[in-house]
């Protein structure tokens, strides 16, 4: 299987999503716990919930391969993304929950983490990196968000429940702090819709925000780390809620549109 699917769009904007992906080649899965292949820290339905996507005419790349393969947001050397807290590695060793991912004597050495490196992380990593090349020269600039999800409670990360809409610029260092903060209004709004937000809050963004976000040369890069429980049932076998979806898809839809409105600004700027 491929890593990943990509559409491409005309607009100034590229949708990344690492981590929805549910597929474990074999040979690694014969490896693994019973529990870590049911795979229950995947970013579930991703696609299925920014659907609308398909009539924005922007670019969409999204990863088949499960974060247990290799996650595709950690840096390539395994550095930390949140020094003092819990870490998740390039090729993780546990799940959100501490439980072992490896039968015993089975977890993957550094010569098989470097080749899962170059076999699914770089194609990913590659195909940002040009998308946005070509979409910063044919618009002067170029926006990349970085769809995630995660569990509205998971103790080895956070206390108690996270903020629904969290969004991350790397405290700025990925994108323009105007873009941020007409985003961050976007999400205050949806208060009255019974959603809490916040902005580089515990998720800041992860490599591939602060990687491949570069304000100064014109590529902004914004990460939405969103609760799942806005869209779906937390618990195996995590169903989606299309009753939910419903509400929470025109927040991310007004997000996505009006990071594309104030690039049209900066263009006219």
């Amino acid at each position: 299987m491929e890593p990943y699917r990509f559409s491409e769009g005309s607009l100034p904007l590229l949708v990344s999503m690492p981590h929805p992906g549910t597929y474990l080649p074999p040979e690694i899965a014969a490896r693994m716990t019973d529990i870590a292949k049911t795979v229950p820290d995947t970013d579930w339905h991703i696609p299925q919930l920014y659907d609308f996507l398909a009539e924005m005419d922007v670019s969409v790349l999204q990863a088949t391969h499960s974060r247990y393969v290799i996650d595709l947001n950690r840096a390539p050397d395994n550095k930390a993304l949140y020094a003092g807290a819990s870490n998740t590695e390039l090729c993780p060793l546990q799940t959100f929950d501490m439980q072992e991912i490896y039968l015993e004597g089975q977890r993957p050495d550094a010569a098989e983490v470097e080749a899962r490196r170059a076999t699914y992380w770089q194609p990913y990593h590659d195909k940002l990196a040009e998308t946005l090349a070509a979409l910063k020269a044919k618009h002067g600039l170029a926006l990349l968000w970085d769809a995630h999800s995660i569990r509205s409670e998971v103790p080895r990360f956070f206390e108690g429940r996270l903020p629904d809409l969290n969004l991350g610029t790397a405290d700025g260092k990925a994108a323009a702090s105007s873009l941020l903060d007409i985003l961050t209004a976007v999400a205050r709004d949806a208060g009255h819709l019974g959603y809490s937000h916040a902005a580089n809050g515990r998720f800041k963004g992860g490599y591939i925000t602060r990687h491949h976000g570069d304000p100064a040369k014109s590529i902004h890069a914004v990460q939405l780390e969103l609760s799942e429980i806005t869209y779906m049932d937390e618990d195996p076998p995590f169903a989606f809620r299309e009753d939910l979806a419903e509400k929470v898809r025109p927040v991310l839809s007004g997000l996505l549109h009006t990071m594309l409105a104030w690039a049209e600004m900066e263009g006219q700027g």
